[in-house]
């Protein structure tokens, strides 16, 4: 299917991108996944080349690159050439923005330019083992207590666990109102700040997602983003574009299924000929093409309303 979406510059991007996974994911991630983590040093590669925060202003050290459709491209790219565990759409595109939308002038200008150059690896952590989607039941603490808040609690199944530097932590801050959440940036190295083990999963064997443990850790006001109080309405906020993320991540893993199927019924024989000549075969191939076409259609129609949204497509 031809696609009007994308202009010659998408087009260059995407064949430079789809040239540095080549050369740097696709022959190191059996190790990777072996190894249970993607190395530190990949993050920084992707700064380099300016891969991560596109969208970050040039004053900290970022390409202004407001348009998503570049980050489709790596997710779609990624989608035949990456490593699924290597979360750099989470770092740049699900917890940056927490930073960017809700963080003031100084805290952009503390944070921002080691998370464009992959210096500081970000995650975002809300699941409990006891709480995840319910954000209302968790039991992560902070307490406000004059020039710091004391933050006490636990996290888990949290992405890029290990790796992180900062993590952007949701914490109860009125006992008497659940829905009263605050965002902590959390920095690696602060006291009371531990890791548990990398936990082992059925898929994503490369991505290092982990168990976080807060003791009475004091967190400046600077590490606070916005209103310590209205947390819950940031990340509601943030959820569209989540959703928008997900939705090309998945129908790119889609197409790479169905490329990867239709190989296998051509080289495939049986009763002296290909698989594919088969009419069965041949009817729940188009089925699915027909279907995995309607949904990029659909999906970059999203996109165009995104952008439109965000007044940076006319």
């Amino acid at each position: 299917m031809k696609r009007t979406l994308f202009t010659d510059e998408h087009e260059m991007f995407r064949d430079q991108y789809r040239k540095f996974l080549k050369k740097e994911v696709q022959p190191n991630a059996a190790a990777w996944r072996e190894a249970g983590i993607v190395p530190r040093e990949m993050f920084e590669k992707m700064g380099a080349l300016g891969y991560l925060l596109t969208w970050a202003d040039e004053i900290h050290g970022g390409l202004g690159l407001e348009d998503f459709r570049y980050q489709q491209i790596m997710l779609e790219e990624d989608a035949t050439y990456g490593e699924p565990g290597f979360y750099h759409t989470l770092h740049s595109r699900l917890v940056a923005p927490y930073i960017k939308n809700i963080g003031n002038a100084e805290q952009h200008a503390s944070f921002l330019p080691k998370c464009v150059t992959g210096e500081h690896i970000l995650a975002v952590a809300m699941t409990e083992p006891d709480a995840g989607s319910d954000l209302a039941g968790m039991k992560t603490r902070a307490v406000d207590k004059g020039d710091y808040w004391e933050l006490s609690g636990s996290k888990t199944y949290i992405s890029n666990g290990i790796n992180a530097d900062l993590i952007v932590t949701a914490a109860k801050t009125n006992p008497e109102n659940p829905r009263q959440i605050g965002l902590f940036i959390v920095e690696r190295g602060m006291e009371g700040f531990e890791r548990g083990r990398n936990l082992k999963k059925l898929g994503l064997k490369a991505q290092d997602t982990a168990e976080l443990f807060f003791s009475n850790v004091k967190i400046p006001k600077h590490n606070v983003l916005g209103d310590a109080h209205k947390g819950f309405h940031y990340l509601m906020q943030g959820l569209a574009e989540e959703r928008l993320l997900g939705s090309v991540g998945y129908l790119s893993a889609a197409q790479r299924a169905f490329e990867l199927t239709k190989n296998y019924v051509q080289e495939r024989r049986a009763f002296g000929k290909s698989v594919s000549e088969f009419q069965n075969t041949r009817f729940k191939m188009a089925e699915m093409r027909a279907e995995i076409d309607v949904a990029q259609v659909y999906i970059d129609h999203c996109v165009v309303c995104d952008m439109r949204l965000h007044k940076y497509m006319l």
